[in-house]
């Protein structure tokens, strides 16, 4: 049994403050897009859950997000069974895709069906509440508004690209430790999140939809255009990390109508009209990338 395991983006991302507990409050805009791993099971009688990889990895498999949601599912449950799990890597780590939450979303949804458990995904999300603060979308995926640490979810209609356009995420040659990201963004209240979401919500979704679905498709939607789009993260990540201000940069002079970092970094993305512009821009990135692809969103 095979599950695929798509990665996000973040379309809008603040922080609104930081909490008691040390976490922080956050309001972000999840998209998911047709780029991951892959995650494959077989049945164990013995109850013992085995996890291979393609290549190996530089962590213990106590620490594997994959082998925490088998075991946290497998508690939840009470399940005798166990599994082969083997996981196929192709997403960078440390990247702000959520790789290693879309990987524990998936082996929470491969081995609620390979041991016929039939857990609704309300209840995979609060199990993947415990994992990663992205696990919980990441169980659905879609487009979703998120708050608190990214648990409180409220999922909308599924946005599309424009007819034609295509997505270029490219993982440059850094990363960016997520404390260090944290340490220096601006807490900025609510005041920019709720007139996000206020925006979003006034805007008729009747109408939305016909804006997608005319034939002039190659307008940029309103919530996937520059002014909307926002990482507040690009605020303490890009003087101390400049190769990945730059990458956004060359973004923009190659074409994007729309570039951002994603999550905490180190990965940007961008909206390109046309496929051939995305892969032109693509080629160009190699020198200062180590993962890039050209996709588009995803949605069940």
């Amino acid at each position: 049994m095979k599950e695929y395991a798509p990665a996000k983006i973040n379309l809008f991302l603040d922080v609104i403050r930081k909490r008691e507990d040390g976490y922080h409050d956050l309001g972000t805009v999840f998209q998911t897009v047709d780029a991951g791993d892959t995650v494959e099971a077989t049945l164990r009688e013995d109850g013992e859950i085995h996890l291979t990889y393609n290549e190996p990895q530089n962590y213990p498999l106590e620490s594997d997000l994959v082998f925490k949601a088998a075991k946290a599912l497998k508690e939840y449950a009470n399940c005798a069974l166990g599994a082969n799990i083997h996981l196929t890597k192709v997403m960078p780590l440390g990247a702000g895709l959520g790789g290693g939450s879309a990987d524990a979303a998936a082996t929470l949804r491969l081995l609620n069906n390979l041991w016929n458990l039939n857990l609704p995904f309300e209840t995979l999300e609060s199990i993947g509440t415990r994992l990663g603060a992205d696990v919980p979308f990441l169980v659905r995926g879609g487009t979703a508004f998120a708050e608190g640490i990214g648990e409180r979810l409220m999922f909308v209609d599924p946005l599309d690209l424009p007819e034609g356009a295509a997505l270029l995420i490219a993982t440059p040659l850094d990363s960016v430790p997520t404390k260090d990201a944290y340490a220096g963004v601006p807490k900025s209240g609510p005041d920019r999140w709720e007139q996000y979401k206020a925006a979003w919500n006034a805007q008729d979704a009747a109408q939305f939809k016909a804006a997608q679905s005319q034939s002039a498709k190659s307008t940029i939607p309103q919530f996937l255009n520059p002014d909307s789009c926002f990482n507040a993260f690009e605020i303490s990540v890009f003087p101390t990390h400049p190769l990945v201000a730059e990458m956004k940069q060359k973004f923009i002079e190659l074409g994007a109508d729309v570039a951002l970092m994603s999550g905490s970094g180190a990965s940007v993305f961008g909206i390109f009209r046309t496929k051939e512009l995305a892969e032109k821009a693509a080629a160009a990135m190699k020198p200062i990338s180590r993962y890039q692809t050209v996709t588009k969103f995803w949605h069940r």
